[in-house]
């Protein structure tokens, strides 16, 4: 009888240790498919050869370099690795860099990253992202800063306190936080006016990318509102999944970077159906 106490003890924290076990293995598992689908970090945080394609053993490892007249920058280390990468720093730091742009030093992180986009990613789904980026294999590569022409906001907005999940039984809404805060769509595909997006144009497209991700060409972001000619409101919903997911348009054209294609192949299908139903309900705009 004198043992029964210590004994329900133990049982009751093996279980809470199987519990706590499986939920970190369901958040590392919810991140891995973040990072390697919608929000597609190794897009930019991945360096690439001589032939524009990414170094698988470089996995994260950062060196990726953007060019435009406004700055130079090149996407960090966000490996586990202490010397060059994140692996010193908390939970919060890592997250604070991510939807305020706040690096652990206090100063403020530049574009291409998309803050205005990941400020409104879920506490659920930044957790996840951080709990996969533990489990990346470390990579020692140091990176050169960023250089910048134009001023860099003293902040991209006051600090995240915290972000609910959005509910999958709101497809607009979901949609919405799949195309914004995770796939951040509209920070390409949106208008910019002084180096930010036009919201009053979401969607509308014509930003040019000038030889994405080393490539010797120029892109243009598509107009990706409901418009019936200028826009994909007469496209049917696998014919935008196919642009999303394999680079193809609905005339048979293969679509360029700087679009994520290779990620957006790992796009669940739910979250391309409710990003379909975002897309339709957005304002139809004409191109100009």
């Amino acid at each position: 009888m004198m043992f029964r106490f210590p004994m329900l003890l133990l049982v009751t924290s093996l279980f809470a240790a199987a519990a706590g076990a499986a939920e970190q293995e369901a958040l590392v598992a919810r991140g891995d498919y973040l990072v390697n689908s919608i929000v597609a970090c190794g897009n930019c945080h991945t360096p690439r050869d001589a032939d524009a394609r990414s170094i698988s053993e470089m996995h994260l490892a950062g060196a990726f370099q953007v060019d435009r007249a406004e700055f130079t920058a090149y996407s960090p280390n966000i490996t586990p690795d202490r010397e060059t990468g994140i692996g010193d720093w908390s939970d919060a730091e890592i997250i604070r860099a991510i939807r305020e742009g706040v690096r652990r030093d206090g100063t403020i992180i530049g574009p291409p990253m998309p803050i205005r986009a990941y400020r409104e990613m879920s506490d659920t789904d930044v957790r996840a992202i951080v709990a996969y980026l533990r489990t990346v294999t470390p990579v020692r590569n140091s990176v050169p800063r960023s250089v910048y022409n134009i001023p860099l906001p003293e902040s991209y907005g006051p600090p995240v306190v915290s972000v609910a999940d959005v509910s999958r039984d709101d497809a607009v809404a979901y949609g919405a936080y799949v195309g914004n805060a995770l796939g951040h769509c509209m920070e390409c595909h949106t208008p910019l006016v002084r180096g930010a997006p036009d919201v009053s144009r979401t969607g509308a497209g014509g930003n040019v990318f000038v030889k994405p991700h080393g490539l010797q060409l120029a892109a243009m972001a598509a107009n990706i509102t409901p418009h019936p000619e200028q826009g994909i409101g007469a496209w049917t919903d696998d014919e935008i999944k196919a642009a999303i997911t394999q680079a193809t348009s609905r005339d048979g054209r293969q679509l360029q970077p700087a679009m994520p294609f290779y990620f957006y192949a790992k796009i669940a299908d739910e979250d391309l159906d409710a990003l379909i139903v975002y897309l339709r309900s957005i304002p139809s705009q004409p191109v100009d």
